[in-house]
Formats: structure tokens, C-alpha cells, sequence
């Protein structure tokens, strides 16, 4: 008796499925620009300079850097799942920061050690994208860490807890740290954007 065996099928998704069909559409669109910009700036090169060439290739470069980087977002970070968390220091005389630790679900995503320059910065209005991820839609926790020195200069460490719902668009939520004038103490709170 002959057995014969029948190859199985795999119910693995293409690769056309994974990266979605816009995705892809997004990419070959991307590819034509780029051959599209080297057949010109093939045929310009007879005509102009070797100097204007170098910047006109220059600027075609910065051009498909910034497109690359936008579409590397789009298929990294979708708004049905991307989740931003920023944040910001007002004042800093109660409360100066060292690092911060992040959870979503009581899953570590970061943990972030400040440098004196990082601290100016946040300090003159400079606002820090702390984290940005992917979540699932649906309710989610975030709990911020704030480890640092406070008044007298003695060791600080605070949390913020905050409930928000993920939905189809991006989510975005801020940190902030500020001095209370009646209190003497920092305040940390975090708000969805």
C-alpha cells in the first residue's frame, strides 16, 4: 500500500496582511518617489554644477528621511493602538527630579535618568515625550514613578496613578510636576490630552 502525504497548510498570514494593504501601498509609493528623484537627479547632473548637485542631492535625501521617518511611525505606532505620554515641570523649587518610571498594566515600559541639561530644559518649558507605545483599545492604567529630591533636600519619591480608555484615535497624556505655594510641597498629576 502507497501512502501518499499531502503537503499541510499553515494558516500564517502574508506578509501583505501583516503590514496591511495601505501600508503597502504607502511603500511602493515611497519607492516610485525615490527612483523617481534619482532618474532626475541623473538627468540634471549634465546640466548644473558639481556643487548644486551635492545640494540638490542634499535636500532630496533630507526630503525622503523625513517621509521615511513619518511612514516608519505610521507602521510602528497606528493611532487605533498608539498611546504618547509626555511630560512637563513647572517652578522645581520643592522638588528636583532624577528619574521617572512608567507602568501601563504593571508592565514596566521606561525608566528614564535625568542629566543637569535634561533638567534645564524641562525647567525653561522644554516638554519631554517620556514614552510612546502601542495599547490594545479598552481601559487601561498608568502609574508614574517620580524619584528625585525634595525640600530640605532629602530623598522624594511620589506616584501618579491615572484610568483612561484607549479608543480608535491616539491617545496622549501628560505628566506634570508643579510647586504649591500653600502646601511647600511638589504636585504631580497626569492628564489625557
Amino acid at each position: 500500500m502507497t501512502t501518499v502525504h499531502t503537503p499541510q497548510k499553515h494558516n500564517k498570514p502574508s506578509r501583505l496582511h501583516v503590514l496591511g494593504i495601505t501600508n503597502c501601498v504607502m511603500l511602493v509609493m515611497l519607492f516610485a518617489a525615490i527612483t523617481l528623484t534619482i532618474a532626475s537627479f541623473s538627468a540634471k547632473a549634465q546640466e548644473a554644477p558639481l556643487t548644486t548637485q551635492i545640494e540638490t542631492l542634499k535636500k532630496a535625501l533630507i526630503e525622503l528621511n523625513r517621509d521615511l521617518f513619518i511612514l516608519e511611525e505610521d507602521l510602528l505606532f497606528p493611532s487605533s493602538t498608539q498611546v504618547a505620554v509626555y511630560l512637563s515641570v513647572d517652578v522645581g523649587t520643592y522638588f528636583s527630579l532624577d528619574a521617572v518610571e512608567l507602568k501601563i498594566d504593571n508592565d514596566t515600559v521606561t525608566n528614564y535618568l535625568y542629566t543637569e541639561k535634561q533638567i534645564n530644559a524641562l525647567h525653561r518649558g522644554g516638554v519631554q515625550r517620556l514614552y510612546m507605545g502601542n495599547v490594545s483599545q479598552g481601559t487601561h492604567e498608568l502609574t508614574a514613578f517620580f524619584i528625585g529630591y525634595g525640600p530640605e533636600n532629602r530623598e522624594y519619591k511620589r506616584a501618579v496613578t491615572l484610568q483612561f480608555e484607549k479608543e480608535d484615535d491616539a491617545q496622549a497624556v501628560e505628566l506634570k510636576i508643579t510647586d504649591s505655594s500653600a502646601k511647600h510641597q511638589p504636585e504631580f498629576t497626569a492628564v489625557v490630552l
